[in-house]
């Protein structure tokens, strides 16, 4: 009888923990959204809010509908579950634990490529392939590994997610950031249009992106817990589920320390939530040594991941999505045939290197082809037919602009503060008046010396020398900044301004209310010409800013030599020269 009771309280209590477990991976959404949000621009911080928050209500409506029962329907062939509505035909029936608990594993799975695509993508498209993916994509393949499939018919492993839920949301975001393409300005090219140097974007709040991390840490609790049968299963899962992260930043941090000579900020907290990632799948048939290696190779391969996509493939990935859900959960189902030990509480396989063979090694290997397949093509089908009818990308004008505004009419997620983009989108290039001629310093003669460092002295009154004065719209920015460049400029103080003419602020709305805005955002670009016409800066600047809209810009001209004289007392205020 005592006996009895206490299996009783056992099923009582993992019960329970079961549903804690699925409300600490609903709470994951916050870390996703913090990380995001962080690692991007603020530009674009109420965009990456809203997504991550549509992410889980979209994902709860498709699921309720079809994704459920695709995923722990009725099995067919081993290939789909029998589509059904138990939910709504026989409620009281119903295994209501079990819905919970995966839909926000499917949400999490259709967040992961909101960081990829980040900045530069509409957000009604985000909508509909995200629905896609909770409806269709994850259920399938989820099916065949947990709702008793072909994969989990051959013995394939996947405790809590490496495959199932990171690997294939990190491939979906690989792709989606392909038919993308990179952020304006992520990418500097020459005239032929090859790559000479990748740019940084650095995040706006890096506290906000760990604090989401610390959030995703303590969510992954029960993302890997939440299934466990036994005390002891569960404290060996929250063993290796700590173990592997920590090893992946010590490596990480170290890695980057010797190969940049600062520890990395960003890169450290990519490699806790790879370690997290790569651990998932084997989290509850490794012991502490498994852990550690997994670890340790998670902490290289995020950094490897990175690199891989910004100097080889050139594909943007703002957040490092790619390289710590797509290669690390990769890693770790392949890690499960290697590191599965039957000394861990409750497993029953070992891996190649616990005497097991090469058996598992090769279920683990076909799983991860299949599901990478079957991703690639649906996932790559769905934003095929996006890009082709409503299509994936805003404009380059909303893109410049952030998407807070086009897409939500939010001045600013930050509202009260004042933003400035300090991106690589503000750039100068070099052009021929840079070029002196001479790389070496200590082969540089001092006349090159004297051009490339200048020493500022009392000015002599030079004949020829103009301030041009430029305010312009913030879209217009890129193309005015190419046409500087390309008559010959080779350096401006750019300052951002807010502004308005004979066009009014638009009155944007915030909860239903008008918020009155009447200043604009706009660029101040300041140039001093000397060996350039400036007739040439003039026509060059009025072409760039040309839409056919009054208040397309303005330029002001002051003669530096006047300008200087009236500094000195010896001559009235100069002319001022209008050009709109």
């Amino acid at each position: 009888m005592t006996k009895e009771i206490m299996n009783a309280m056992n099923t009582q209590i993992f019960g329970v923990w079961f549903l804690i477990g699925a409300a600490l991976v609903f709470w994951m959404q916050a870390g996703f959204a913090m990380v995001e949000a962080g690692f991007t621009r603020a530009k674009n911080a109420g965009n990456i809010i809203m997504k991550n928050l549509m992410d889980f209500c979209i994902g709860t409506c498709v699921f309720i509908l079809i994704g459920f029962s695709l995923l722990l329907g009725e099995d067919m062939i081993g290939l789909i579950g029998k589509p059904g509505f138990d939910i709504f035909t026989s409620y009281a029936n119903f295994d209501w634990s079990s819905f919970v608990f995966n839909l926000v594993f499917c949400a999490t799975t259709a967040t992961i490529v909101s960081g990829a695509m980040a900045e530069r993508t509409k957000f009604l498209s985000y909508c509909i392939y995200s629905a896609v993916i909770s409806a269709l994509i994850y259920p399938i393949e989820a099916h065949w590994i947990w709702g008793g499939g072909w994969l989990s018919q051959m013995g394939f492993h996947d405790f809590a997610g490496s495959c199932a839920i990171h690997m294939v949301g990190g491939l979906s975001a690989l792709i989606g950031a392909k038919f993308l393409g990179p952020r304006i300005g992520k990418f500097t090219k020459d005239k032929d249009g090859n790559i000479t140097k990748v740019n940084a974007f650095p995040g706006h709040n890096i506290p906000l992106g760990a604090l989401g991390v610390f959030i995703l840490w303590l969510g992954w609790y029960g993302f890997n817990g939440a299934a466990a049968t036994s005390i002891e299963q569960l404290g060996s899962i929250f063993v290796t589920t700590t173990i592997s992260p920590a090893v992946a930043t010590v490596v990480c941090m170290i890695f980057t320390w010797v190969k940049y000579g600062k520890p990395d900020v960003s890169m450290s907290l990519n490699a806790s939530l790879a370690g997290l990632v790569a651990i998932t799948a084997p989290c509850d048939v490794t012991d502490a040594f498994g852990a550690i290696v997994i670890g340790a190779v998670s902490g290289l391969l995020v950094c490897f991941g990175v690199w891989l996509l910004d100097y080889k493939l050139r594909i943007d990935d703002p957040v490092g999505a790619v390289a710590v859900h797509f290669m690390n959960g990769l890693w770790g189902t392949f890690a499960t045939g290697l590191f599965a030990t039957k000394t861990a509480p409750g497993s029953e396989i070992n891996g190649l290197f616990y005497g097991g063979g090469f058996g598992l090694l090769k279920i683990q290997i076909i799983g991860i082809v299949c599901v990478c397949a079957w991703t690639a093509v649906t996932i790559s089908l769905t934003f095929a037919i996006i890009k082709a009818t409503i299509g994936l990308r805003v404009t380059e004008e909303e893109e410049i602009i952030g998407l807070d505004g086009p897409e939500h009419g939010l001045t600013s997620a930050y509202a009260g503060f004042s933003m400035m983009d300090i991106s690589n989108t503000m750039i100068m290039e070099e052009n021929a008046n840079t070029v002196l001629g001479q790389e070496d310093y200590e082969q540089a003669s001092e006349v090159q010396k004297a051009a490339a460092v200048q020493v500022s002295k009392a000015p002599d009154l030079v004949t020829g020398m103009y301030k041009v004065v430029i305010i312009a719209k913030l879209t217009r920015y890129d193309k005015l900044r190419k046409a500087m460049n390309d008559v010959g400029v080779t350096g401006m103080t750019v300052t951002q301004v807010m502004g308005c003419g004979i066009q009014k602020g638009a009155g944007e709305r915030y909860r239903g209310a008008e918020v009155d805005a009447t200043l604009l955002p706009k660029v101040k670009v300041e140039v001093i010409v000397g060996n350039i016409p400036v007739d040439n800066i003039i026509e060059a600047a009025k072409k760039a800013l040309h839409t056919g809209h009054i208040g397309d810009g303005k330029i002001f001209v002051y003669n530096v030599d006047k300008v200087i004289k009236i500094r000195t007392g010896e001559e009235n205020l100069a002319a001022l020269a209008d050009v709109e």
